[in-house]
This record gives C-alpha cells, sequence and structure tokens, in this order.
C-alpha cells in the first residue's frame, strides 16, 4: 500500500476538502438545486449526497461502524460517467429533499469524523490513510466537475460573484511552434512506488518518442473562429464517421462555453456572459478538437507526447513538474476562468512550451488505456476499467479548478470525445514542421 507525503493531517485535508464542495456548492441558489445543469450528468442534488456516500460506503467497513440510512447510501452511490444512450430519467420529485440530503451529509461526517480522530491519534493504518487520500482526490474531483457544470447555468441562478476580468490585453499574440527532439518517456509510477496515485498510474510505460514539433501555446479561442469561419463544421472529410454523425444529429455547430449574438460572440462565464476573449483557450471536446487539428494540418498529442514536450529535458531526465519540481500553486478558489494562453502562471517547460499546467485540461489522441501490469484497486474496482473500452481518451495537465496534488505526472483524466463541457482545450503536434 503506497505511503502518503506528510504535513498537515489527511483528516485535516478532508474537513478543508469538504468546506471547498460546500462553498462550491454555495454559488447556486437553493431553490435550483435540482436542475441539471448538464444532460449527460445527474441533478445537483445527487453530487450533495454523493460525496458522503462514496465516503461512507468505502470506510464505513474499515471503521466497523453501523448503516443508518442505507437507501442513501445506495442513491447516491450511483454512476456518474456520462454515456450516451443511457442517460438517468429522472424527474426532480423522485430526489429526496434537500433538508433529508444535508441531514445525511452531516451524520455520515460526524460518524466518520467520530471514528476517524480516535483512528488517526498517533499515526492512521496505512489502509486508513490511503482510503481517506482516496476521498480528498475523489472530492477534489468533483468540485471541478461541479464548477464546470455550474458554468452551464444561467446567471440568474447562481449567487453573483467577482468576474474574472475579461481579456481587454492589447498584446499581438502570434503562435509559435517548439520542435521537440527524439527521446525517451516513462509513463506512470512503479507497482512498490511510496506516491499515491490511483489503480491507472500504476505500471510502467517506457518508449521512445520520435521527433515532432509542438504548439508552443495551446488553440485559442481566435485561432478556433477561424476554422468556424473557414466552415470547418460543414465540412465533412475533418471529421471521422461517428463524430459526424454526433455533430449533425445534436447540430454542434461551436463550443458549447460560446454564444452567438448577432454576428459576435460572447463567452459563457460562470457569472455572465462577457465578449469572446481572443486568447484565452478554446474548451472542445475531443471530437472537434481532432477536426480542427486536421483543418489545420496536425493532430493531437499522443500522451507520449504530451508527457515528453511537458516533463522531458534536454540532458534526459524527467521533471516532476513542467517548470522543475517545485510544487504547483493551489487554484485560486474565486476564479473559474482560463488565463490567457501567454500569460499562463505556470512556468514553460524545458523546451519552452507554455501553459501545460493548470490552464485548462488538454486532450491527446491516446486512448484511456491500462500500463502494464495494471491492477484495480480492491476497494473501488469500478474506478478505471468500465473506461478501458475504446470509448474514452486520455487527457493531460489540468485547469484553473484543478488541485495542485492532482497536477502530479502520472495523473490522467478521461472522457468520452463527443463530451463539450469540461475545461478540456488541446493543442497540435506536427511530424514533419520545425518549430521556431
Amino acid at each position: 500500500m503506497p505511503k502518503i507525503s506528510k504535513g498537515q493531517s489527511v483528516l485535516d485535508r478532508l474537513r478543508a476538502a469538504r468546506a471547498e464542495t460546500d462553498k462550491l456548492i454555495g454559488i447556486v441558489r437553493k431553490e435550483f438545486l435540482y436542475e441539471r445543469p448538464i444532460p449527460e450528468r445527474h441533478r445537483i442534488i445527487f453530487y450533495i449526497g454523493h460525496l458522503e456516500a462514496f465516503d461512507w460506503n468505502m470506510l464505513q467497513g474499515p471503521l466497523a461502524l453501523n448503516n443508518f440510512q442505507e437507501h442513501f447510501d445506495q442513491l447516491f452511490a450511483f454512476g456518474i460517467d456520462p454515456i450516451e444512450g443511457e442517460l438517468p430519467t429522472d424527474s426532480s420529485v423522485q430526489w429526496p429533499s434537500l433538508n433529508c440530503v444535508h441531514i445525511y451529509r452531516e451524520q455520515v461526517r460526524e460518524a466518520l469524523d467520530s471514528a476517524l480522530e480516535l483512528t488517526v491519534q498517533g499515526e492512521a493504518s496505512p489502509l486508513i490513510e490511503f482510503l481517506l487520500n482516496i476521498a480528498i482526490e475523489h472530492r477534489l474531483m468533483h468540485a471541478e466537475t461541479l464548477a464546470y457544470m455550474f458554468h452551464q447555468m444561467p446567471a440568474e441562478q447562481k449567487r453573483s460573484a467577482v468576474m474574472h476580468p475579461e481579456d481587454h490585453s492589447n498584446y499581438r499574440f502570434v503562435p509559435e511552434k517548439i520542435y521537440v527532439p527524439e527521446g525517451p518517456v516513462s509513463l506512470g509510477l512503479s507497482p512498490d512506488s511510496p506516491d499515491f496515485g490511483w489503480d491507472n498510474e500504476f505500471g510502467i510505460q517506457l518508449s521512445m518518442v520520435p521527433h515532432f514539433t509542438i504548439d508552443k501555446y495551446k488553440v485559442t479561442n481566435q485561432q478556433f473562429r477561424h476554422f468556424i469561419e473557414a466552415g470547418g463544421y460543414e465540412d465533412e472529410s475533418l471529421w471521422t464517421v461517428t463524430d459526424w454523425q454526433w455533430r449533425t444529429v445534436h447540430g454542434i455547430s461551436h463550443p458549447v462555453y460560446w454564444m452567438q449574438r448577432g454576428n459576435d460572440w460572447a463567452w459563457r462565464s460562470m457569472f455572465g456572459e462577457i465578449p469572446l476573449p481572443d486568447h484565452w483557450p478554446v474548451y472542445v471536446s475531443h471530437a472537434e478538437a481532432s477536426a480542427y487539428a486536421r483543418w489545420i494540418g496536425g493532430s493531437l498529442p499522443s500522451e507520449a507526447q504530451w508527457h515528453r514536450a511537458a516533463y522531458a529535458t534536454r540532458d534526459g531526465k524527467e521533471r516532476e513538474y513542467p517548470w522543475g519540481d517545485d510544487q504547483p500553486m493551489e487554484p485560486d478558489e474565486d476564479v473559474f476562468d482560463p488565463w490567457p494562453v501567454y500569460k499562463c502562471p505556470q512556468a514553460p517547460s524545458a523546451w519552452g512550451v507554455e501553459g501545460m499546467m493548470a490552464n485548462g485540461w488538454e486532450w491527446t489522441s491516446s486512448l484511456f488505456e491500462p500500463f502494464p501490469g495494471f491492477h484495480s484497486f480492491d476497494f473501488y474496482t469500478g474506478y478505471s476499467r468500465p473506461f478501458f473500452d475504446g470509448k474514452h481518451f486520455v487527457l493531460k495537465g489540468g485547469s484553473v479548478r484543478t488541485a495542485g496534488r492532482m497536477l502530479r505526472r502520472t495523473f490522467r483524466n478521461w472522457f468520452q470525445p463527443h463530451y463539450q463541457y469540461a475545461y478540456s482545450g488541446f493543442r497540435c503536434v506536427y511530424e514533419n514542421v520545425w518549430g521556431h
């Protein structure tokens, strides 16, 4: 069982994560907590109960606690991955009252904390400490999911807050490309690594990556607008058969964060719309990103290419983060919108590639697959294995809402190719183009 780094107690970190999700849910006015901002996701009320049910269902047995709300334990343990053709069919009246869910939340927290206070006195067992870290990361993942769900809600359904400033910069942005020479990459964690990771992070996959050229910056809204104006959404040759079918059946004609206003575009910010910020990274699905890449004469990077551009160095070593080994900054809890691609606060990689962390996840061309020697966690067999189905793609990097602990080199995110809602952008690679 991997050990967890010390510092702030793991129980204190769980409480801090709870406070973060509580504050985030508080953005939505109570009367709208039964809304479903994204059709492929459950109603918001589900997640309020799910966060506690997950912790309870995982820790109740090891802590030898008695059940007290088995119906809620099961109700809020439902799967949440968006699966086309298998969407929930509930109505809002089928869910319990907010008051009942809040009572369940407080009962779970009180029961767990009372037992954990006794368990972690001195030093927690490796199993309990490991499970607590699972609970923390699970909650922080959902904090990001909730953020992009709330992004899709009308501003009047949320409590107003200070908006991230518009991009009024007069900076003359010029896209560039970076050449990355051939070299090795090492994906994954050794099975006996003391570092924390999810099951899909374990197993070492070594490979030699041929040279390639990669965009220095993520693709921007302005660049993607050129694709739209050139008829990219109407050019069937740029899309795979399944992606084209999805685009036509659902009438997809622009990124989901964009809204047409007359002859111009607005951007759906968390607390209101703003003129489309030209230099922010565009948020799109894998299908849209792939079509753009074909249009521009490139492709999405493989997981190995992205990894090499982010972590490799000229001396053959790999860094913990693109900028070096220093820990990343934690997200600003009041910031929900990205930075201009040339102003990302995190430093560039050794090759000079900018913004590979914390300014939007980045789609890769790699299917989500296990590394050699993969083993599911015994207590959470459904975390990764069901999604090794040839229908999910790996994303790397992280967004402005991604917790710093999940910006580690081995963390892997994944979504289906038609999911538009996550804070996910992309950059392109080119096989025979030299950068400057």
